[in-house]
């Protein structure tokens, strides 16, 4: 029986992160063509970090973080205390800006790979404390973040393999060393380790934020099943 519920909530996260998986794809796939292309930069920037670039996903995680909140509660899954996640959440963004914070002040603003470091374990420490809330809609961020990163990994994987010179590719200005390293080892530095560790956690942090208050104001409307 448990086996069976198991099996029956993974199907649930699978066919609801299925739609939104299939458009973030579609947007990073469009994202890497205009920048190969070189279409507008205010909307395509090859500038590292993206350059507040429109045509992005980071910016998902608000819509879809509320999308599934929405279609949880409606479905029965909502947390007893939407309060409770939302105040998880909020101490997950106090770990990672104390994280950040101290991590600066110790090693000082030129150790950016040990600042990095800190952020992206305060980062991955954050996003594990949110299954203590809402731990379904963790879960489907969790699952959704990994469909959403997972392309954009080899994304980058291609780009520094090619030399693009787009976004995906592009050395850090504040990070000249990081230049000298092989292939490999900029793939590692700058887009696996971030990917897994930084925007994963951002997309659980993000989404769980909106989706709480989604999950307030389903039960402040009577949306929410029990």
């Amino acid at each position: 029986m448990e086996t069976q519920m198991t099996a029956n909530s993974k199907q649930s996260t699978m066919s609801l992160i299925l739609v939104p998986s299939i458009i973030t794809l579609a947007i990073t796939i469009l994202r890497t063509v205009g920048e190969l292309q070189h279409w507008s930069p205010r909307f395509f920037s090859t500038e590292p970090g993206g350059g507040g670039a429109i045509v992005g996903i980071s910016w998902l995680p608000v819509i879809f973080g509320i999308y599934f909140a929405w279609k949880l509660a409606g479905s029965g899954e909502l947390t007893t205390s939407p309060l409770k996640a939302l105040g998880l959440d909020i101490l997950g963004f106090v770990i990672v800006a104390g994280a950040g914070f101290a991590a600066t002040a110790i090693a000082g603003k030129d150790a950016l790979p040990v600042i990095l470091l800190v952020v992206l374990a305060a980062m991955t420490i954050a996003a594990f404390i949110q299954f203590a809330g809402w731990s379904q809609l963790t879960k489907t961020l969790l699952a959704y973040g990994i469909a959403a990163r997972v392309p954009v990994i080899i994304v980058y994987f291609l780009a520094f393999q090619g030399n693009w010179h787009t976004h995906y590719d592009a050395i850090p200005p504040n990070a000249p060393q990081l230049a000298e390293l092989s292939v490999i080892r900029k793939f590692i530095n700058l887009a696996l380790l971030p990917q897994l560790f930084l925007w994963i956690p951002f997309t659980i942090l993000v989404g769980t934020f909106f989706g709480s208050i989604t999950g307030l104001i389903a039960n402040l409307t009577g949306k929410s099943k029990r």
